[in-house]
């Protein structure tokens, strides 16, 4: 087939794919069928197992690879912190903060092990195994997270904030199976690895990210407000702060991840203030004033009305344009991947690990993660299913072999996350539905 040809093809095929998931959105939230599921088949026809219209390889196309994954974290990040509306004084926040860091700890040394005494690998490609299969997804994971930032489910909220924290604690123990590696220097006894790329850029990165997403924000608001400026640029507010928080934590030598999670819930700290009175207007008699007076102060109180309402529009249209642009990146990622399956060297080790990884490790990582909550019964059990692997664990692995892996060791982590990665979106994808609309039916009986 030519080059215009398939060009030509590839624009019907996704053209028609946009346009039928926007019809039956509706009637596909109601099957035990993801759009990620659709979007893998998709791919896998587009590949070379079937009209070869999109050829990837992993190895070869890596620098790619890791951008588009990255990139589309990045968004599903801003977006995750967004929805996280609860104080940060609620006790709620323990379940996510516990997630993302002892159940992501339990998980790498878990894999770790198995990854040593049963895949035969060495100590450090066993850490970075367990660090690139830590986190859980942002980005598939939307039927389970929360759906506005007024929902305060503590299942939701717990996967959302760990999807949204994990993919930025997971980071330390990446370099740390890099450093294992030969790869990246830990400094000796590793105080290099503990000082910089534990302490500094997790702390670093969530204070830059916070302060980051408070100015830009405050800024908007009063020009808004006051100067009636800034006004219909929220996809521009949105693209804009991720990038400038991003490229100053790389800078600043803090991960990216944290300090744009934190930018964005930060942003939605700001956005959702509602602004003090400038003046008590309503308890004011009213006063005769001439046409030209009174043609000013009605001029006045529209002004007031709209800069009352920009924080609330700004959050609103903020998170909508996220939404589509996350959709949009999942689709492309996920097609990728179908057509990437095709080059992939899989194994005989992972008919028994994916089992192993959701059904041993997830539920023991989760069970030591809660430990002092009051998540309990059916939430506790979803939470231990929904340990949902995706495009966090690609970005990962494209991460690392970018970072000089052998060819055979690359192989091999490629061989396992790829197919940790599928049989989420198959597993997960069938089960999301029936679960979820049965936990959403036993809280409204409740």
């Amino acid at each position: 087939m030519s080059e215009p040809a398939a060009f030509t093809l590839g624009c019907v095929i996704v053209g028609a794919l946009l346009i039928a998931m926007t019809l039956g959105g509706s009637f596909l939230s109601r099957l035990p069928v993801s759009a990620a599921m659709l979007y893998l088949v998709v791919g896998m026809a587009m590949g070379p197992w079937g009209i070869s219209l999109l050829q990837l390889d992993a190895l070869q196309n890596v620098t790619l690879l890791e951008r588009l994954t990255e990139i589309a974290v990045l968004v599903s990040l801003f977006t995750a912190g967004m929805k996280l509306e609860l104080p940060l004084q609620d006790k709620r926040w323990r379940i996510p903060v516990q997630l993302a860091s002892v159940s992501m700890l339990v998980t790498v040394a878990a894999v770790t092990a198995i990854g040593v005494w049963l895949l035969n690998l060495p100590l450090g490609a066993a850490v970075l195994l367990g660090a690139i299969l830590a986190p859980t997804d942002p980005v598939l994971a939307s039927e389970v997270q929360v759906a506005n930032a007024n929902d305060r489910d503590s299942l939701r909220f717990g996967l959302t904030g760990e999807g949204g924290l994990n993919d930025g604690t997971a980071f330390p123990m990446v370099m740390l199976g890099l450093g294992l590696l030969g790869l990246h220097e830990l400094g000796d006894w590793g105080w290099r690895w503990w000082a910089v790329d534990v302490v500094w850029a997790i702390a670093g990165g969530l204070a830059l990210g916070a302060l980051m997403g408070t100015l830009v924000g405050r800024l908007i608001l009063y020009l808004r407000m006051h100067h009636r400026e800034a006004l219909d640029s929220d996809e521009f507010i949105a693209l804009g702060l991720i990038a400038l928080t991003y490229g100053v934590a790389i800078i600043c030598h803090t991960y990216g991840f944290l300090a744009v999670f934190a930018a964005g819930l930060a942003l939605q700290r700001v956005s959702g203030r509602r602004p003090a009175d400038a003046d008590d207007e309503n308890a004011r008699e009213p006063v005769d004033t001439g046409p030209h007076e009174q043609a000013l102060r009605d001029e006045q109180a529209l002004s007031e009305a709209a800069g009352s309402k920009a924080p609330a529009q700004m959050l609103s249209a903020v998170l909508q344009f996220n939404s589509q642009l996350e959709r949009f990146l999942e689709i492309s990622i996920v097609l990728a991947l179908g057509a990437l399956l095709a080059t992939v060297d899989f194994r005989y080790d992972v008919l028994w690990f994916v089992p192993l990884l959701f059904l041993v490790v997830r539920p023991l990582a989760v069970g030591a993660g809660l430990l002092g909550t009051q998540v309990v019964g059916t939430q506790r059990r979803l939470m231990a299913w929904f340990g949902i692997r995706g495009i966090g664990s690609l970005y990962y692995l494209f991460y690392a072999i970018n970072h000089d892996l052998s060819s055979a060791l690359a192989e091999q982590l490629l061989s396992i996350t790829a197919a940790v990665v599928v049989g989420s979106v198959v597993l997960h994808g069938i089960s999301v539905t029936p679960l979820m609309q049965s936990y959403e039916a036993r809280k409204k009986r409740r």
